[in-house]
């Protein structure tokens, strides 16, 4: 009985040493994981359908509008110096008429984008102006010889035509940037740095900006759309795919600011320029200045409003409208005048011949006066009646009433103004030379040795002053 008990305490106990061990086994060896799947599944929750919706329409634009926009390649030759300055300086004379100097091709990167079936193109004046060969390259690859329609550089729009066939692209949709927004968006495309088809966005940061130094005419739209060399000339497009601009200029010093051509502007300009080659501008004969605060105040004008008169062009559409001396000018043909550089443009783009209403503040009260427009390049006067004298950085126009050239405009670097001539001095003599016309301050600076003495007269007080300047 004994043997019994003991030999079911032995199996006892095996079993439990042999429960034992699978437990610590269990233990000390881990347990096989699961396969994680986390990765197979989305990394994020579903989008906002307002941002798959502008995902798209970016897209949809692009699909529509990058194939009409081109690549823009401008070649010209310019001439080097094979052996340096060193070199002209002591054997310039004996090798002049042996040594010719070498030529090396020069290429300047542009966009533009096709605007009619019949092949033409709208893009910046600066992109190709001087070149020797123009080459065109689609969106295909495509690559065809430019031809230049015409080119405006008060504006900076040219047009150009290339040779169509059956492969050509549809030509963009233009939009009207009168009716923009800022805050709306705003889709820049072109070939920065040769990159073909590239496409920034961005917000319509600001209109109207004028004043900005860059064109003679300035309407320009303000954009953070990312703008950079080769975007010039390419197109400034709305979410609806339409163009609005034409990317123009870029601040170097600054990120996030650049420039387009309102395309309502560069519309006007490309009819011009397709139907006659040229453009035509509007003329009213007038010379204007800024109008500040203290100016307003003094002329008793509650806000700053137009533009002020400081002078009149004989037989010019002003002056035999009536237009003074001390007018300020509120509105012509109907819109109102913010500033010096919408007032040029708004006159400018008035067809010659046209009778429009101008609205002048005088001696406290608004007057109505209606003015005929002309035609700038019929107007003799109108190139003759100012000189810029490049050495002493000032522009100079004929007193109405006495002898005597008013300094219109100056350079704040020149060395004019940095001897103390200011814009408003009347220049009475030059080298004691007495000044009557322009062609009087002509004839006493070709004299000048290196040193000019200028006799001018300030409100009531004549003063001279004498300063170096470069030789003629």
């Amino acid at each position: 009985m004994k043997t019994f008990f003991r030999c079911l305490f032995s199996i006892l106990l095996f079993f439990l040493m042999m429960f034992a061990v699978g437990a610590c086994r269990q233990e000390t060896v881990p347990q096989e994981r699961p396969q994680n799947n986390a990765l197979a599944e989305k990394p994020v929750l579903k989008p906002a359908m307002e941002l798959l919706e502008t995902q798209k329409a970016f897209v949809e634009v692009s699909q529509r509008v990058i194939p009409s926009v081109v690549n823009i390649r401008a070649a010209r030759k310019v001439k080097t110096d094979q052996f340096g300055k060193l070199f002209d300086e002591f054997f310039g004379d004996l090798f002049k008429d042996r040594r010719r100097p070498p030529e090396r091709q020069e290429q300047s990167l542009g966009s533009g984008f096709i605007i009619s079936r019949e092949g033409h193109i709208l893009t910046n004046t600066h992109v190709f102006q001087g070149a020797e060969e123009i080459r065109v390259k689609l969106a295909n690859q495509k690559i065809y010889h430019g031809t230049v329609v015409g080119f405006d550089t008060r504006t900076d729009v040219a047009v150009l035509k290339i040779d169509i066939d059956e492969s050509f692209p549809a030509p963009v949709v233009l939009g009207d940037s009168d009716r923009l927004q800022v805050g709306q968006w705003a889709l820049a495309i072109g070939n920065p740095f040769g990159l073909e088809g590239t496409l920034t966005v961005g917000v319509i940061s600001a209109t109207k900006r004028s004043n900005m130094g860059i064109e003679e005419y300035e309407d320009f739209i303000q954009t953070d759309a990312s703008i950079n060399p080769g975007n010039s000339g390419g197109p400034l497009v709305n979410i609806y795919g339409e163009v609005v601009g034409i990317n123009t200029a870029i601040v170097a010093s600054g990120q996030g600011i650049g420039f387009a051509i309102p395309i309502n502007l560069a519309r006007l300009i490309a009819d011009q320029l397709i139907a006659n080659g040229k453009v035509e501008r509007g003329w009213l004969g007038v010379r204007i200045q800024a109008l500040t605060v203290d100016l307003a105040s003094s002329f008793g004008i509650e806000k700053k409003q137009g533009v002020l008169v400081s002078g009149i062009i004989s037989n010019s559409p002003a002056k035999e409208a009536g237009v003074l001396r001390g007018d300020i000018i509120l509105s012509i043909d109907g819109k109102a005048v913010a500033d010096v550089g919408e007032f040029k443009l708004l006159v400018a783009n008035i067809p010659a011949g046209k009778e429009v209403l101008l609205v002048v503040w005088r001696q406290g009260a608004s007057k109505n006066l209606k003015v005929k427009i002309a035609n700038r390049g019929d107007i003799s006067e109108a190139s003759n009646s100012t000189l810029k004298s490049f050495h002493l950085g000032m522009t100079l126009v004929p007193h109405e009433k006495r002898s005597g050239l008013v300094v219109s405009d100056i350079d704040p670097e020149s060395p004019a103004a940095s001897f103390g001539v200011r814009e408003g001095d009347i220049l009475l003599a030059l080298n004691k030379k007495k000044l009557e016309t322009l062609k009087d301050f002509e004839d006493a600076y070709k004299n000048n040795s290196g040193t000019v003495s200028i006799l001018l007269k300030r409100g009531s007080t004549t003063l001279y002053l004498a300063f170096p300047v470069s030789k003629p």
